[in-house]
């Protein structure tokens, strides 16, 4: 994959089916779109398939949940494409004693009018990087359902509209649980995909320290060279090319009998909600769009079935014991479904 020209576009398709001007600003998103993934690659190494998801995400309206051991570029990786991406991000470390309103923001009384006024808080950007979600009480991740699902903030009885577009990347630590508070099933629904950075192979490992021999500065993307090669235009048209994306009765049907799969496995205590079968449909036209197709296929279900609906299934707690995934029910599930022709 090559870097490609970056093309604003500034006039929105103006018809449910696509003609040749919409086929061609169309195009135009997916290269540019495309393009990120190289452009991200100046800073983050070996996370592609993540820096899909986030892609996905995006073009979905929905949000991301990025889970990964310290040290694996989750924060640098949102930074990154969003800068790639020309949208304006924020960062909230998640802790203990964080309260709602330092998330949505809230009102301040201003001595020189004598009258309350709203402070917007950091939820109102484009790309919201909520680091390490899970170190926070859930009252204060509560605070983020409103924004995640609605795309609006109340505060004191008035809703504000967040910027368009809207997305919530937030990352959990996997493996320590110290201080933690588990993402209740509510909100883990509300992700629309989980996203795993894996530790390095060894090749990506020793090329993210001769970067940092060379004089690579994690905190100064445009002295790597970043720089940003698609816009909120580019994803506005892609997000109109994605609704566009065919979906036959058979691969809906396919998608229905994965989700009701899971509610009859015997392992798992929670399958997959209709709101969890709605959102594979729609990563699915997401990533068929991403590999130029205008139709879904059932691949591209299977492709992206274990990030979409993983994170939504609960264990039963004797399969726990007896150490089973969910990767492997959800497998098992899958196996289960006759595939479509």
């Amino acid at each position: 994959m090559t870097d490609q020209p970056h093309t604003t576009l500034t006039d929105a398709p103006g018809a449910d089916v696509p003609g040749a001007d919409d086929a061609r600003r169309s195009e135009q998103a997916r290269r540019a779109l495309l393009a990120v993934r190289a452009e991200v690659g100046k800073a983050v190494v070996g996370q592609d398939a993540a820096v899909t998801g986030i892609l996905i995400g995006l073009l979905c309206r929905g949000h991301v949940l990025l889970e990964g051991v310290p040290g694996v570029a989750k924060t640098l990786l949102v930074r990154s494409l969003a800068a790639a991406l020309d949208v304006q991000t924020k960062r909230v470390q998640f802790t203990p004693d964080l309260m709602p309103g330092d998330v949505t923001g809230s009102l301040v009384y201003d001595n020189a009018t004598s009258e309350f006024s709203f402070r917007e808080g950091p939820v109102f950007t484009n790309l919201l990087l909520a680091d390490e979600i899970n170190r926070t009480p859930p009252k204060t991740q509560a605070s983020l359902l409103e924004a995640m699902e609605e795309r609006q903030v109340s505060v004191d009885g008035m809703p504000r509209p967040l910027p368009v577009p809207f997305m919530v990347a937030a990352t959990q630590n996997p493996v320590e649980y110290e201080g933690t508070y588990p993402l209740p099933e509510a909100q883990l629904d509300r992700f629309l995909l989980k996203a795993v950075l894996p530790l390095p192979s060894r090749d990506h490992e020793v090329a993210v320290i001769a970067r940092h021999a060379a004089g690579f500065d994690p905190r100064d993307l445009a002295g790597a060279g970043l720089r940003a090669v698609a816009s909120a235009d580019d994803l506005a048209a892609g997000a109109q090319a994605v609704a566009r994306v065919e979906a036959s009765p058979e691969v809906i049907g396919y998608i229905v009998d994965i989700a009701r799969a899971t509610r009859h496995s015997p392992s798992l205590s929670l399958g997959v909600s209709p709101r969890g079968a709605t959102a594979l449909l729609a990563t699915s036209r997401a990533w068929a769009w991403l590999n130029g197709r205008d139709f879904i296929t059932p691949d591209d279900v299977k492709a992206l079935a274990q990030a979409t609906l993983a994170h939504r299934l609960t264990l039963r707690p004797e399969a726990e014991l007896e150490g089973v995934g969910v990767a492997a029910v959800l497998d098992s599930a899958i196996g289960s479904v006759p595939v479509p022709r």
